[in-house]
Parts: C-alpha cells; structure tokens; sequence
C-alpha cells in the first residue's frame, strides 16, 4: 500500500512540474464582436526594440487577416494596439529529485536520488511579454485584450518562431465566443 501512495506522489510532483504559461484574455462582455470587419493599426510608441516590434505587427496583421478580417486606414470597426517588455528571468536550479519504488520477491524498496545541474553561460533567460489590445474605432474604447509571454535565450530565428506562436496564441481568443442564452 506504500508504494501506491509513492507512485502516486511521484506522478503528482512530476505533473506540478510541468508547468506552460496560459494566454490571458479579457473583454468587454456586453459588446456584439459579430458587426467587427475591418481593423487598423495605431501606431505605437518606441519601445526600444524595432525587430520585435515588427514582427509583433507582422504577426498581428496576418492572424487576423486569416480569420477573415480586411485591415482598412479609414472607417475601420477597430483599431489594434499592442506593447510587449522584454523582461529578464532567473534559470531554474537545475535542481531533480527522482523517488522510485520497486520490488523482487517479497522483498520491496523505495529509493531517492536528487542531481543538480551546473549553469553554463548566462545565468538568466529572457521573457518577452506582448500584449494587444482591441479598441473600437467609433467609441474609442478598449474591448478586448489578449496578453501572452514565452522565454528565449537570445533573438534571431528562435524568437520568430516564439513571437508568432505567441500571437497566434493570443488572437486564437479573439474574437470572444459568442454567449449562448
């Protein structure tokens, strides 16, 4: 009976540590999504970094235009705003701990092994945080906002790949499903 309870830990502490970062979303509830067809961009402050900036509207402009919205300068139902921070973040210890159970015969045994891994390079990681917002273009308020994150070590293909699942991520919430009475 022991060992259930073992093999039950083991399996909880191994699911806790698989931890994924979920996309936030908020909106405004009362509002009807379904009259939305066309867009445009507001532009946005300087933040320091034009790479990301650029692939952020790229990737904007393009996963909305997939779900059947037409970017249009005047008379557009909203305007899209974004912002993203570049923040740093500490690297995990490198620190496992390993439980085990096993037995031969009658004879039974629970074993315990920790290891430590030894941080090369930097010791921290990057975390770009984006956010857009969803604004409607005749009130001129916020209706919807979307915010997501994803770690990087450094920039080039590896954060192409990152910004765009992140955005994809992010506007797959966007337009809000509609409420069913």
């Amino acid at each position: 009976m022991f060992y259930r309870y073992m093999m039950l830990f083991t399996m909880l502490l191994c699911l806790g540590a698989c931890q994924s970062t979920t996309v936030q979303s908020d909106y405004d509830t009362k509002y009807d999504f379904s009259d939305l067809k066309t867009f445009h961009f507001i532009d946005t402050p300087d933040q320091g970094d034009p790479l990301s900036a650029e692939r952020i509207r790229a990737n904007i402009l393009s996963t909305l235009t997939a779900k059947g919205f037409v970017e249009q300068q005047e008379n557009s139902d909203f305007t899209v705003s974004y912002g993203f921070l570049t923040k740093d973040k500490p690297k995990s210890s490198g620190l496992s701990i390993g439980l085990g159970t096993g037995t031969s015969g009658s004879h039974g045994g629970v074993g315990v092994g920790t290891s430590m891994g030894i941080p090369i390079g930097s010791d921290s990681a990057k975390i770009q945080v984006i956010q857009v917002d969803i604004i409607d273009a005749k009130e001129n308020r916020l209706i919807w906002r979307g915010t997501d994150e994803f770690d990087f070590e450094s920039g080039g293909d590896e954060k192409v790949v990152e910004t765009s699942k992140t955005i994809t991520n992010i506007l797959a919430l966007f337009p809000p499903s509609p409420k069913v009475n």
